[in-house]
This record gives structure tokens, sequence and C-alpha cells, in this order.
């Protein structure tokens, strides 16, 4: 179902335009010199050729050659339950989907749920990925599965467990706060085994943790040095409850508990007052930015311009596969623009190179992972994506705007990660697709039957369905 990690390779990469994303800017004919996993060079390809005239070279002149993409806020919890649910909001949706799914999710489903979305992501151009893996089954210690998944696939990977422990009216906790701060440390030491995963500790939400629970884990990311992920304001019934139940909207309570203390990534930031900016924005707080996830479940609008005006890194996600219905980094990056546009109706507010460094460097930047990843640059570690052979790059004007408004995942012909080649000639070299297809579809309808999805009619399978 999967072969070995592929070799890193020496290799000179070349394409019509080498969007860097950094000091280089943009450079024509260029192409990009990998070595042992890193960039050693990036420059003009007639330059780089005759330096190195013994080096196998890879791209045919065309097309595009870019910085990996960093999905900066995904849930893999929810890679086996795309499509459902479209016309509620968030609170309905995680009280009737979200909370079924998990009390049934295995560790065998995280791990092949991974694996499956791993293919949707590397084939839309995605590099690293930043979960928040998010169950309520006492049983397993489930998130594990998603270091496990990333590793069989080669994925750079930022992992979290969202544990919740606040109960539904009349229904007793899950699990308390020992259980689950003992799959915390698991998960975080599962990462640290890992060569590309790190871990942080992860706020399923605010509301949804007991203030003990948010107290226990304040103390653990101060005694670990634990970096935090979490949601924040994505919501209006979100701060509505949270003054109700604190006297404070959840970024003064964040603040007030000391979740700031570290570096911290917030899902969301749709509904921020200018105080709150000025709290995320003086405390380093990074938020991931997930259009197509806000727009499904009508949660709003991300200020993005007053964010980054702000200095805040501002990345983009995904988000989860069941309130996106898939992991297409190239929709989520074409829909960051388009809905800024249109709901301030003005198209200069962002341009395709903003969006693209939100993809890339701001991403890397808000995971605290830009030293190594997020733009074309000697020294850094090679996660590069090759768009070339398909009709969506091959008219290039503008480079730039012609990938954020224009690529599909057709145009994925080779992508790298750590130097290891993972896409190639459009297909996952790593995890076999139709194997992997196969493989989740019994775990599918396990899950809609287990949870009790089909028999709401959320879920089409169960029963005897083929």
């Amino acid at each position: 179902m999967s072969g070995p990690p592929p070799a890193r390779e020496e290799v000179l990469i070349r394409a019509a335009w080498v969007l860097t994303v950094g000091p280089e800017g943009d450079v024509p004919d260029g192409a990009v010199h990998v070595r042992d996993g890193e960039i050693v060079a990036v420059g003009p390809y007639p330059d780089l050729r005759a330096a190195l005239p013994d080096v196998p070279v890879t791209g045919d002149g065309t097309g595009l050659l870019i910085p990996g993409f960093v999905n900066a806020h995904t849930h893999l919890s929810e890679a086996l339950a795309t499509g459902m649910g479209s016309e509620l909001t968030l609170f309905e949706w995680g009280e009737r989907l979200v909370g079924p799914l998990g009390s049934v999710l295995t560790e065998e489903d995280a791990r092949e749920g991974t694996r499956l979305r791993a293919v949707e992501m590397l084939l839309s151009g995605v590099t690293t990925v930043n979960d928040m893996f998010v169950h309520c089954n006492a049983e397993e210690y489930a998130s594990l599965g998603v270091v496990a998944g990333l590793e069989s696939a080669g994925m750079r990977g930022v992992v979290s467990f969202g544990a919740e422990d606040v109960a539904a009216p009349g229904q007793p906790a899950w699990a308390d706060v020992t259980r689950i701060m003992a799959e915390q440390d698991a998960l975080a030491a599962a990462a640290d085994a890992a060569e590309l995963v790190v871990y942080r500790y992860g706020v399923g939400t605010l509301l949804g943790q007991s203030d003990e629970l948010l107290e226990a884990g304040v103390d653990a990311c101060r005694r670990h040095g634990w970096a935090v992920h979490t949601h924040l304001a994505e919501v209006r019934e979100e701060l509505v409850a949270a003054a109700q139940r604190w006297g404070r909207r959840t970024i003064p309570h964040a603040l007030r508990l000391g979740l700031f203390e570290r570096p911290l990534i917030a899902g969301h930031g749709v509904w921020v007052t200018e105080p709150d900016i000025e709290i995320l924005a003086s405390h380093d707080v990074a938020i991931a930015h997930n259009p197509v996830a806000n727009m499904i479940l009508g949660s709003g609008v991300c200020p993005v311009p007053r964010l980054r005006k702000a200095g805040i890194a501002v990345g983009i996600g995904t988000d989860g596969a069941a309130s996106n219905d898939g992991q297409d980094m190239l929709q989520a990056v074409k829909m960051a623009a388009l809905l800024q546009k249109v709901h301030t109706l003005d198209p200069s507010v962002i341009d395709a190179p903003d969006v693209l460094r939100m993809a890339t460097l701001d991403g890397a930047r808000a995971l605290g992972l830009d030293h190594l990843v997020g733009s074309v640059e000697p020294g850094k570690r090679a996660d590069l994506v090759l768009l070339q052979d398909s009709v969506c790059v091959s008219v290039l004007h503008d480079p730039c705007g012609q990938l954020v408004y224009g690529a599909s995942p057709r145009a994925v012909r080779e992508v790298w990660v750590d130097g290891r080649k993972l896409v190639d000639d459009h297909a996952c070299t790593v995890i076999d697709e139709r194997e992997q297809i196969e493989v989740c579809r019994p775990l599918t309808r396990r899950i809609a039957e287990a949870s009790g999805l089909a028999s709401t009619g959320f879920s089409r399978l169960g029963g005897t369905a083929k």
C-alpha cells in the first residue's frame, strides 16, 4: 500500500518561472539546485546548468516552481466524514456531526484517513500541514494515528489533539483531565520520535474545555515549552457564550489564562474587534484563515487585510474535510483572494503575491517553521512544487496571478518534501491512491454506522450499502 520513502536526490529543477517568495523574487527561466534535502542555489537556468553540467534536470522549462504550500489549519479527524451537514451552522454542525463522529474514531481511522487526505494535499501542492485531531473515544489514543499517517506519506506536519471535556447538558464527560493530558503526552512523544512531525498543545475550543482542563493545559505548556493550536473568534455565538460564562470574549480570556505566553496559532479569527487585534499583534499570535469552511458554515469573513496590516502572520488553511469537503489547497488559496474582494467590493484589497505569501512563507511563519520552509532560498529545506503539463498553467502573462486564480491540482507534476520526491508525473509515489481509497471505504462505512450518522440521515452509507 505504500513504498519506502524515496531517497533524497540531487537535481536541478527547471520552470518558466520560479516564484521564490523570497529575496530572489520571481525568476524567469529559472531553476533550483537541490542536494541532500536542501536548496543549494536559485537562479537563471542557463547559469545553473553551466555550473552544474552533470546534475540531472527535471522540468521542461514551462510552468511554475513554487515553495510547497503550508496548510495552516485542518482536522484530519474529519478525513472520512466529508459531504455532510453543509446547511448547518457551526454549533449545530459540531453537536450533530463532529461529536458523534469523534466518539467512534480509532487510531486506525486516523492513520488511514491521514494517508488518504495526504494524497489529496500533496496533489494540490501541500508539503506542510498543521493538524488538530478532535475525538472523544475514551478507549483509544486515536490522535497518534496522524503521526503514523504523516510519516508514511513523507509529509512535514504539526500535530495536536483538540481535546474538549465539556459535556452536553445531562451527559457525563467522556474523559477526565488526567486521561486527556495522558494522550497529549503520548502524542508529543510520538511527534518527538518522528523525523518531520512536531507537536503543539491542542485546545479544541476554549468553550469546549472545563476551567480545570484549561488551567492544566496552560501549566503543561509552561512546563514543557509547548506551542499551542486552537480556534478563536470563529463565530458570533462563541463570543456571546464566552461573555456569559466568563464575562469576557474568548481572546481576552485566552490572554487572562496565559495561553498567549507560548507561540499560538488560532484558526479563523473572524469576529475580532480592534482591541482583539491589538492583543493578538502584541503577543505574536498567528491566524489561520479558512475561507472555504467559513463560507460553507456561514461563519463570516476574516478581516485579513486588517490583521496583516497589524503585523499578524496570517496563513491559509483548508480546515477539516467535513467543513470544507476536501483538502484541495489550491481551492482555498483562490477563495482566500476572492472572498476578500467580494466582501469589500474592492478588487485591489488583496493581490495574488499577498495570497501566495500567505499560503507559503506566512503560513510557515505562523507555525514557527519559516527558518526551514515557506520560500525558495539557499539553506532552506527542499519543499517544492512543480506545476506543468496542464492548460491551467500554459499561459503565463502573470505567473503569480495565474497560479492563484487559475491553477488546479491537474497541474501539480512533481512535489518534493525535504528533498524526497513524493509526487512524480502527477501521481503520489509513496501511497497508491487507488489502494488507499479501497482501504478507507470500509472504515468510512463503519464510522457512519457506529456514530449514528447513517441512522440520522446525514450519511447515506451503512446497512446494505456497497
